[in-house]
């Protein structure tokens, strides 16, 4: 059975934060993220805001290295470094052109809006079947582990349809911390140039019987 794994980090989870306001080599674990599933906010709602979308919403990165600044400007110190193509980010306040984002541990960082996708993404936090169909006990198609990113095609009630390189089936929300449904699968320029989707598939690697 395919497993979806851990970008081959042997003996852990794959790290894509780097710390730079503490360190330029120490990185965060992902060891908090079934605990932090419980921060994302409420029901998004519509506001005068600078691009006209609701907040909060979910995006998700556009390039392997990212900055996360403390504030809204380039001349605002880097925090953390992001090196994962497609991790869903939280927006939950923005100004014209920078967006403040929770990430998946929960830290509030600022990211320009032209480092931002407005692809429905998810970030696997416990390792879970992807399933032939949106119900328990259906055939299991591949077993995604914790720290891989998916994307999003449909939802049914608490499931959601993922997909990761050439596998793709239904998870139980509870696994997934990223975009769910009601969300539109786009965003305001330059948020919505997604990536294309053969590139996407290749943040998947470490597949193996």
């Amino acid at each position: 059975m395919p497993a979806l794994g851990d970008f081959g980090s042997p003996g852990g989870l794959y790290h894509p934060f780097t710390e730079t306001a503490h360190g330029p080599d120490s990185m965060r674990p992902f060891a908090s993220l079934a605990l932090t599933f419980v921060l994302l906010a409420g029901p998004a709602v519509a506001a005068d805001t600078p691009s006209g979308l609701p907040v909060p919403r979910f995006v998700s990165l556009k390039f392997t290295e990212v900055n996360g600044r403390a504030g809204p400007s380039e001349q605002h110190p880097v925090v953390w470094q992001y090196h994962l193509r497609g991790l869903p980010m939280q927006v939950v306040a923005e100004t014209e052109n920078w967006r403040r984002v929770r990430d998946p541990e929960g830290e509030l960082v600022w990211m320009h809006r032209r480092t931002l996708d407005g692809r429905r993404t998810a970030l696997v936090t416990a390792e879970t079947p992807l399933l032939a169909r949106a119900e328990s006990g259906a055939a299991v198609k591949a077993v995604a582990e914790p720290g891989v990113v998916v994307q999003i095609r449909a939802c049914k009630g608490e499931w959601r349809r993922v997909a990761a390189g050439d596998y793709q089936g239904w998870a139980p929300a509870s696994a997934l911390w990223g975009a769910g449904c009601g969300e539109a699968d786009g965003d305001a320029a330059p948020e919505d140039a997604g990536a294309p989707e053969e590139e996407l598939s290749s943040l998947q690697a470490g597949l193996g019987e």
